[in-house]
């Protein structure tokens, strides 16, 4: 069988690289960053004209009806230029949460407009994943009251989509009463998140659930991370690549030291079966639904460690130059810090990987 990217997708890949190396320059990343943001709008809407606000939605809606190995190609790029984007949550996940749960009368309502970007959607799914002092959502008589910790692009969302204790997810508008919205501070901040309280505010449940979708949406999200940490890393050891072949000490590259080249080669080995690994792991959501879960867990903890060594190995490469804002290389390696524990550290994941084959109890 063949096993790679379609000529469509390679299409695609190409078209969002060429976007980001004219709208997302680095230069571009540390203004919005340093500028408290943590979203472009120039980057939005020029990523907005390439549809890529319905990518997953269908047709029938005026999206692309395209699957999640099409939004991997185009979250691996995001990854690579650390681009300051709403993208996992509002173009991934929520279209996908009214896809497979939504009603007729909610995904006609909501669908048509995520897909020309005039509905702007957060997604919190931290009780699915991982309970934390402090958080907690339950649902009574149509509203919801408690907090949702790390509600994903939520900077400027008109709506959410909401998971309660139960795994139930609700829709709640972005100025309900009771809604208090806070951003919360991470070291990645070419990511927007934020906190909800919320004291009885009014939410309507995603129509045909059964709690199921919640655990799937979260799937989702650890491969897309998983593949931006495979973007980050991509330029993390390119950049590294280059600086020791430039970097002179001794009256030699450092690149022609054994141990630089042994760092380098270790980097690349260790980071390019994560690409294959996860590329199977968002054709298996797509078309291998009894091994969707199972494969999102490994991409996500297996990649989340690979990142972080090749974050660590790449800066040392720098040596000092590596820790300074000059390079600008912090920004690829909060990148991967922040994907590495977002929807459950490597540790959390493995539990849960060991619990759906029978050997442990998920971890609460």
């Amino acid at each position: 069988m063949d096993f790679g990217l379609s000529p469509e997708q390679r299409m695609l890949r190409d078209a969002v690289d060429r976007l980001l190396r004219e709208h997302c320059p680095l230069d571009h990343v540390r203004e919005v960053a340093e500028g408290g943001h943590a979203v472009s709008a120039a980057v939005v809407a020029a990523l907005s004209e390439l549809g890529l606000s319905g990518i997953m939605v269908l047709e029938e809606h005026g999206g692309l009806g395209l699957g999640l190995l099409d939004a991997l190609v185009v979250a691996e790029a995001l990854g690579a230029a650390v681009a300051p984007v709403p993208f996992v949550a509002r173009c991934v996940l929520a279209p996908l949460a009214l896809r497979l749960a939504g009603t007729p009368a909610q995904q006609a309502r909501w669908l048509p407009r995520i897909a020309d970007g005039s509905a702007r959607f957060g997604v919190g799914l931290t009780e699915v994943v991982n309970r934390r002092d402090g958080g907690g959502v339950t649902a009574a008589d149509g509203t919801l009251s408690g907090s949702a910790l790390f509600v994903l692009d939520s900077a400027d969302a008109d709506a959410f989509v909401i998971a309660d204790q139960g795994g139930q997810l609700h829709l709640v508008a972005g100025e309900a009463d009771g809604l208090e919205r806070l951003p919360l501070s991470t070291i990645d901040l070419t990511r927007s998140v934020g906190e909800l309280r919320l004291d009885g505010v009014a939410a309507e449940p995603l129509g045909e659930d059964d709690g199921g979708t919640a655990n799937r949406l979260v799937a989702a999200g650890r491969v897309l991370l998983a593949a931006d940490s495979v973007g980050a890393g991509d330029v993390m050891i390119a950049r590294a690549v280059d600086y020791a072949g430039e970097r002179e000490q001794f009256g030699r590259v450092i690149g022609s030291f054994q141990a630089v080249k042994h760092m380098c080669a270790e980097m690349a080995a260790r980071l390019e079966p994560c690409r294959s690994l996860v590329w199977y792991a968002a054709h298996a959501f797509d078309a291998v639904p009894d091994e969707a879960l199972l494969m999102a867990c490994h991409a996500k903890s297996h990649t989340g460690e690979v990142g972080r060594f090749v974050a660590r190995t790449a800066t040392e490469v720098h040596g000092g130059m590596g820790f300074t804002d000059l390079l600008g290389l912090h920004y690829w390696f909060k990148r991967i810090g922040f994907d590495r524990q977002l929807l459950g550290g490597p540790e959390i994941v493995r539990a849960e990987a060991a619990a759906l084959q029978g050997w442990g109890k998920r971890a609460a």
